[in-house]
C-alpha cells in the first residue's frame, strides 16, 4: 500500500521560521513565484467517485454533519458564491475532466474495537470494511480521543491498497497537535503566536478535519497511486494543496492565511459556502493553468 503524508508539522515549522527571519512583504513575493507540479503520466481518479466514510471513536451528530455537508457541498451547484464547489472544480484542469464526489456508506465503530491507539496496519483494516470497487475512496476518521501512530508529523494521509480505488485518513486534531493540524483554529505551535481564528461550525476539531480532508482529497484525485500531479520526491510528494500550505486568502504570508470572510453574527472567519448556509475555510489548491495556488477570497 502506498500513502502520502500531509505532512503539515514540516511545513509549518519551516515556515514560521521563514517568517520570523523575513519581512511579510517579502514572503508575499517569494509565493508568487511560479509553482509547478509535474505530471508523471499515472492515471488519476476522476468521473464519478464514491467516497464511503468510517467514522472510528465516537464523533457528536454535528461533527459528522459537518465534514458530510463539506463532500456533499464539493458537487452542489446551489451555494452561494465563493462556493466549496468552485473550490473543487479547479481540479477539472489536472488532465482528465472532473472529479465528481458521492457521500456512499458509512460505518459507524463507537466501541473502540481496534483500541484508542492505531497504527497503520489498523487504518488500513479500517478502510478494508466495505469492499472498495475501482473509482471508489475510502475515508477513515478518527475521534480525538483516538491516538495515531505518526499523527503529529501528518495529520492524515492518503494512498492506495487496491486496484483503482484509494483511501484516504484523518484524525480530529483539537487535542492532539491543534497547532499543526488545525491552525489557524488554533495558535500555531512555531512562530509569532497570533490569535486563532474562530470556527465556522463552532467545532475546531470538525473545522481542522474539514481542511485536512479536503488537502487529502485533492490529492486522492491528482495523485491516487503516486505517479499523478506531485512535486519533490514520490514518497514525500507536493501535492494540489499541499503545495500550497498555510494559504486561505489573497495576501498571505507564513503565519499569516490571508484576507478572508468573517461572518458578521459568530466572528468566523471562512472563504466557502456551502450546502444549507454552511460555510468553510478551505485552503489554496495549485492551478495547472496559473502555475500558483489558487484561493477563493
Amino acid at each position: 500500500m502506498a500513502s502520502y503524508c500531509l505532512a503539515l508539522s514540516v511545513f509549518f515549522f519551516l515556515l514560521f521560521l521563514f517568517s520570523s527571519s523575513i519581512s511579510s512583504s517579502t514572503a508575499a513575493l517569494v509565493q508568487q513565484q511560479p509553482l509547478v507540479l509535474k505530471y508523471h503520466n499515472g492515471a488519476l481518479l476522476k468521473g464519478n467517485i464514491t467516497v464511503d466514510l468510517v467514522w472510528y471513536g465516537r464523533f457528536s451528530p454535528t461533527q459528522r454533519s459537518v465534514v458530510v455537508d463539506f463532500i456533499r457541498s464539493l458537487g452542489s451547484a446551489r451555494s452561494l458564491p465563493p462556493s466549496a464547489a468552485s473550490w473543487w472544480r479547479t481540479t477539472e484542469k489536472y488532465k482528465g475532466g472532473s472529479s465528481n464526489l458521492v457521500v456512499g456508506r458509512q460505518a459507524l465503530h463507537e466501541a473502540y474495537t481496534l483500541g484508542k491507539s492505531l497504527n497503520n496496519r489498523h487504518l488500513r483494516a479500517l478502510a478494508g470494511k466495505f469492499n472498495a470497487a475501482p473509482g471508489t475512496i475510502t475515508v477513515v476518521l478518527t475521534a480525538a480521543d483516538v491516538a495515531v501512530e505518526g499523527f503529529c508529523m501528518r495529520c492524515g494521509t492518503h494512498g492506495s491498497f487496491r486496484p483503482g480505488s484509494a483511501f484516504v485518513w484523518v484524525g480530529n486534531s483539537e487535542t492532539q497537535c491543534p497547532g499543526q493540524c488545525a491552525w489557524p483554529f488554533h495558535q500555531p505551535m512555531y512562530g509569532p503566536q497570533t490569535p486563532p481564528l474562530v470556527a465556522p461550525s463552532g467545532d475546531v476539531g470538525a473545522d481542522g478535519m474539514v481542511i485536512n480532508l479536503a488537502t487529502l482529497l485533492a490529492g486522492a484525485v491528482t495523485n491516487p497511486f503516486g505517479s499523478g500531479y506531485f512535486q519533490g520526491p514520490a514518497e514525500a510528494p507536493l501535492e494540489a494543496v499541499s503545495a500550497c500550505t498555510g494559504i486561505y486568502g489573497s495576501g498571505s504570508y507564513p503565519g499569516y492565511p490571508g484576507r478572508l470572510l468573517v461572518d458578521k453574527v459568530t466572528g468566523a472567519s471562512y472563504n466557502a459556502h456551502g450546502l444549507g448556509g454552511r460555510k468553510f475555510l478551505l485552503p489554496a489548491m495549485w492551478d495547472p493553468e496559473t502555475y500558483a495556488c489558487k484561493t477563493l477570497v
